[in-house]
């Protein structure tokens, strides 16, 4: 499979935690990933490219992007992150390829976890968010916080999926944070729950949820308005025509 990662400056990331930031429910995954490159200030250093991607370019300031782009740094007391992230749903056929490619670059540069944020889909809109994790080893699990659920049954898709999958056949630790979200509409609260879980497990990697919440709440505002207007529009009657 044509797929590969082309990177763009060379850092070490040595004992680095690598984010996965592809869409999942709610858009959870690419609102944590994109959220933790603006807060950390992350820097491009590298592309994903396939034929297999879609054929645009995301623009950001007047900057063409790729559709898949790895961001990484060094936080201030040396921690190491690096985040992959895409705006766009990833292929089927794909899958299973990119998630090895991750999971490849991770032991080159021998990091010391993946992360993968997931939604989880919500039969209705909380206050308070619960978080569900599952991890492909057992060190791994150890690094999850206690207040935080145990997936213990149930089916995780794409490429968190096989992230997890692979890492246990690789013994490669990578633990996957599963937040209740709404499907139909991007769920920054769900993300927010997901960022103070991070920020209990890293430790030093402190990312303020404060805004997401703000604009959950924004969102969710502007849903209520739309369903309440649709709410009180008449239904036409319906009219027949008889020969």
């Amino acid at each position: 499979m044509d797929i590969e990662i082309h990177e763009m400056k060379k850092i070490d990331l040595r004992d680095a935690v690598i984010l996965d930031g592809f869409p999942s429910v709610g858009l959870v995954s690419s609102i944590v990933a994109n959220y933790a490159i603006e807060a950390l200030g992350l820097e491009q250093i590298a592309i994903v490219d396939s034929e297999y991607f879609p054929s645009v370019a995301l623009v950001r300031n007047w900057e063409p992007l790729n559709p898949v782009r790895v961001y990484g740094g060094r936080i201030k007391d040396g921690t190491k992150i690096a985040v992959f992230v895409s705006e766009f749903q990833v292929p089927v056929h794909i899958i299973k390829p990119l998630a090895s490619l991750i999971l490849d670059w991770a032991d080159e540069k021998r990091a010391e976890m993946i992360v993968t944020p997931e939604g989880l889909i919500a039969e209705q809109v909380k206050e308070k968010v619960d978080v569900y994790g599952v991890a492909s080893t057992e060190y791994a699990s150890k690094k999850i916080p206690d207040y935080v659920i145990r997936f213990e049954e149930g089916v995780i898709t794409g490429v968190s999926g096989v992230l997890l999958t692979e890492g246990k056949k690789r013994e490669r630790d990578v633990i996957a944070l599963l937040a209740e979200a709404h499907p139909d509409y991007p769920d920054a609260r769900a993300a927010a729950r997901i960022v103070e879980v991070l920020n209990d497990m890293l430790g030093s990697v402190k990312i303020d949820p404060k805004p997401l919440y703000e604009e959950a709440e924004k969102i969710e505002k502007n849903i209520e308005e739309i369903r309440k207007k649709a709410s009180q529009v008449k239904q036409v009657p319906r009219s027949y025509m008889y020969a």
